[in-house]
């Protein structure tokens, strides 16, 4: 295992949550808090599943979640070759960077063991994981609308049925392929979106009535979130913007300073600073700052 400071694939082993790279925007962290502390509160049994993993910044998120006797699958290429040429070349444009090592790296800074980890295509993941044993799926892996069209597929068939499934760039211009499957597995299987956030759809294959309605009661307690609610494919559907939101307590960095250190470390430097002050003779002081404003004028 890397020590503090090293690199893994030129990527820092991250201290903080917010060192680990990721498109994990504080809107969506609040949701996936909420639904899957939602879950606990009503003893909703299942395991997790993430298809497609980056550098594992929503992964480290969800991990904090799973309770003995669950299991934790995520399932990427990571550094594995493509399938097919257009999936390829999607890697080789977004993701040159990736790698399992570095995935694994991050996700050991905050947590104590791996979740079980499938390399491969999502397309095998119904060969890891048992139909109807998933809580809660996040779907991000491939932009092509084939590919997000099985993710969907998949997903449908590992969810329990009190299950929740959030869809990632379902609305983004670089992935039409994502809208496309999306919107199509609500108009032709059954999926009913419960909400809607800039970059996410969280849906559901069962009644999605009671998430929807606990979600807006705890929507009007939120003085940093918008929301309102529109009708689609004869539902109610939340949306929710939240360029202020304030995100739920990060994940804690098992190799982070102990709390505290960075603000006694900073007051050794005020004390050492007022010292030097005292000591250095007034003639010398001033010539220094002449000096400072010289090179910055």
């Amino acid at each position: 295992m890397p020590h503090a400071g090293e690199t893994v694939d030129g990527i820092p082993r991250p201290q903080r949550f917010a060192d680990v790279k990721g498109w994990f925007w504080p809107v969506d962290q609040l949701l996936f808090d909420w639904f899957l502390r939602r879950q606990s509160d009503r003893e909703h049994r299942g395991d997790l599943l993430e298809l497609g993993a980056y550098l594992g910044k929503s992964a480290i998120f969800t991990g904090n979640y799973l309770r003995p006797g669950e299991r934790f699958t995520v399932c990427d290429l990571w550094d594995s070759p493509a399938v097919d040429d257009p999936n390829s070349a999607e890697m080789d444009k977004a993701y040159a960077t990736l790698t399992r090592r570095a995935f694994e790296t991050n996700y050991l800074a905050f947590h104590d063991r791996l979740p079980t980890m499938v390399q491969g295509p999502t397309s095998v993941i119904t060969s890891h994981v048992d139909a109807g044993s998933c809580r809660f799926v996040h779907v991000d892996a491939s932009h092509l609308y084939e590919h997000v069209r099985g993710d969907i597929e998949a997903t449908r068939e590992l969810l329990a049925p009190e299950g929740i499934a959030a869809f990632d760039d379902f609305r983004s211009e670089h992935c039409p392929g994502v809208a496309a499957a999306v919107w199509a597995a609500v108009a032709t299987s059954g999926l009913k979106p419960i909400v809607v956030t800039s970059t996410k759809l969280y849906g559901t294959w069962g009644d999605p009535a009671p998430a929807g309605e606990e979600l807006l009661s705890w929507l009007r307690t939120r003085q940093d979130l918008w929301h309102a609610v529109d009708q689609v494919a004869g539902a109610p559907l939340i949306r929710i913007r939240g360029t202020g939101a304030k995100a739920p307590a990060a994940p804690v960095s098992r190799h982070a300073p102990p709390r505290g250190h960075a603000s006694r470390a900073g007051e050794r430097a005020r004390a050492a600073r007022r010292i030097a002050k005292d000591l250095v003779p007034p003639v010398l002081v001033r010539a220094v700052r002449a000096a400072r404003h010289r090179r910055t004028s």
